[in-house]
């Protein structure tokens, strides 16, 4: 059992790893195919003296291709690249800082760590002030290989992101990673989903319900009160739609309001 444990994870780890070199892979494309396009329109500027233009750029192939990785069984955010600055850093850093998710399965509490992690807590404060995460779906549950439940993304489908990208912090708090290059998650864990790639965070998160084994690269952030890591459990122990081990959880969960507040 336990080696049939450990094979698990490592399967579940060596398709974390393929999916994220994939996006890599689409955003390099996209980025070349959009220096192309800018070298077109600034030569038609240049030609037509009074033309003006401008480009939207958007991730368009790694959104692609993450729905396309959808049934592996990993925190897979796909945020867009950041477009603006983070929010201006406004929190107490020695103050003690609440999460509070009023969901549709429960309310969750979830103590954040502003000391260890202040550009996360300052992003999270930032946004829940202006209601970013209300009415959100939990777009994302996985049962085999790690148990976590991915919130945070408001298009609900793990392509959404504020338009900026904050830090990674605090990731040796969980330890020396082991030699299959991981550390141990504990369940009531809250960290940042990032694209694979480092200081990727932006708005979506997951929440560990049963301990994790992950690489030590998204940043931990908080943890859950008692009631609200039953409330995920819950989530967890009902599966995923359709039986798979990884997709949108069977028992939705609707992120009715977010807020942060001091403890």
């Amino acid at each position: 059992m336990v080696k049939s444990d450990q094979r698990r994870r490592q399967l579940a780890r060596e398709k974390f790893e393929r999916q994220q070199q994939r996006r890599v892979e689409a955003r390099q494309k996209a980025k070349r195919r959009n220096t192309v396009i800018a070298s077109v329109l600034a030569v038609v500027v240049l030609a037509g003296g009074a033309a003006y233009f401008s480009i939207g750029l958007s991730d368009g192939d790694s959104a692609k291709d993450d729905a396309a990785s959808e049934a592996n069984p990993s925190p897979s955010p796909s945020e867009t690249e950041s477009a603006e600055p983070e929010p201006k850093m406004a929190i107490d850093k020695n103050a003690k800082y609440t999460l509070g998710l009023r969901t549709s399965q429960g309310d969750i509490a979830i103590a954040m760590d502003a000391k260890k992690t202040p550009h996360t807590v300052n992003s999270f404060k930032a946004l829940a002030d202006k209601g970013y995460f209300d009415n959100t779906k939990c777009h994302r549950l996985t049962t085999e290989g790690i148990f976590v439940l991915q919130c945070g993304d408001p298009k609900g489908d793990g392509t959404g992101g504020p338009g900026y990208t904050i830090e990674d912090e605090n990731l040796t708090a969980l330890g020396k990673a082991g030699a299959d290059g991981s550390v141990t998650y504990p369940a009531g864990t809250v960290a940042m989903a990032n694209t694979g790639q480092p200081h990727t965070g932006g708005s979506q998160f997951f929440l560990v319900y049963k301990d994790t084994k992950l690489p030590p690269s998204y940043t931990p952030f908080g943890t859950m009160d008692a009631a609200g890591l039953k409330t995920v459990e819950a989530v967890g122990k009902a599966g995923v739609d359709g039986g798979a081990g990884d997709g949108a959880p069977k028992k939705a969960v609707t992120v009715e309001k977010g807020t942060v507040d001091t403890a």
